[in-house]
């Protein structure tokens, strides 16, 4: 479980990276937040708490 919801925000950190042009005034903001939520995610699956 905890590996499909990794995959799952991966793809969203990689979807939210402003490589478009209308998504150019986004700055890092979304892919920022997604990545602090995956990084916890990440370390709360190796220490087993997830």
């Amino acid at each position: 479980m905890s590996t499909i919801l990794i995959i799952i925000l991966v793809l969203l950190v990689i979807g939210a990276l402003p490589t478009w042009p209308y998504s150019s005034g986004f700055g890092y903001g979304p892919s920022g937040i997604l990545g602090i939520i995956l990084i916890i995610l990440i370390i709360l699956a190796l220490t087993g708490r997830l």
